[in-house]
């Protein structure tokens, strides 16, 4: 029997595209998101007992890639992009039925939230306005393995960049947000088929376009400005005008 799913929530994440998003839930513990319940769905009684969990598990689907299609064999980021595997043997979005799958941390659960609850989680690699089919509680006893093989990704170490930015050019944005776009720049946004170190890459994240340089190992951020705009690097807020 065919089952047709809709979305029951959309997640809510600063990034506006999913260049940049972590590769996997958990990478970056300190980024924030929040998910947000279609009319049908924001019931209080349906979220009884879900503050007594750490995790969740999201069922999402790979929205920016509807339409892709999918083939028998992916090439892993973590592989260089020039490898084969089979797509059931990675977590490629390019997959027959689109269903993406991650562990996230709930933060806490607020229930008089305008427009109805609202779950706010941390550590998702979901991009803004991802549609979210189910929410289902993490249990450590049966959903943790310790010792599990992991496959060809336990034998290619993820290095990640050190990156360097001037202070002042993240003053625009919260403590909370600024650590967590540096830990995510930190993992590599680009395709690990790209190798350019005169390149400048754009990024959005939040209310803001990132752009930053690659090269030896190292990210610079060179410039934060505010979305949309193609100039004026962001300023630094003088103390007390944003409270």
């Amino acid at each position: 029997m065919l089952m047709t799913i809709t979305p029951i929530a959309y997640f809510r994440s600063p990034f506006k595209s999913k260049f940049g998003v972590p590769r996997q839930s958990g990478l970056v513990a300190g980024l924030r998101g929040r998910i947000e319940f279609e009319p049908e769905y924001r019931c209080a009684d349906a979220l009884r007992g879900l503050d007594g969990y750490d995790y969740l598990w999201l069922i999402w689907g790979f929205s920016a890639n509807a339409g892709a299609g999918w083939k028998p064999t992916v090439r892993p980021p973590r592989l260089g992009g020039n490898k084969r595997m089979g797509v059931f043997a990675t977590r490629s979005p390019f997959r027959p039925n689109g269903l993406g799958l991650s562990a996230v941390r709930l933060e806490r659960v607020e229930l008089g939230a305008e427009g109805g609850p609202v779950i706010h989680v941390s550590g998702a690699d979901l991009m803004d306005g991802t549609p979210v089919y189910d929410i289902k509680p993490y249990l450590a006893f049966a959903d943790s393995h310790a010792g599990a093989r992991c496959g060809f990704v336990a034998a290619q170490g993820w290095a990640t960049l050190r990156v360097e930015c001037e202070p002042g050019l993240l003053g625009c944005m919260g403590e909370s947000d600024a650590a967590a776009l540096l830990d995510a720049l930190a993992q590599d946004p680009r395709p690990h088929y790209q190798d350019d170190p005169g390149r400048v890459y754009g990024m959005p994240f939040g209310d803001w376009d990132v752009r930053f340089t690659v090269s030896g190992g190292v990210l610079r951020v060179v410039a934060v400005e505010p979305a949309g705009r193609l100039s004026g690097a962001c300023r630094t807020p003088v103390p007390g005008e944003n409270e």
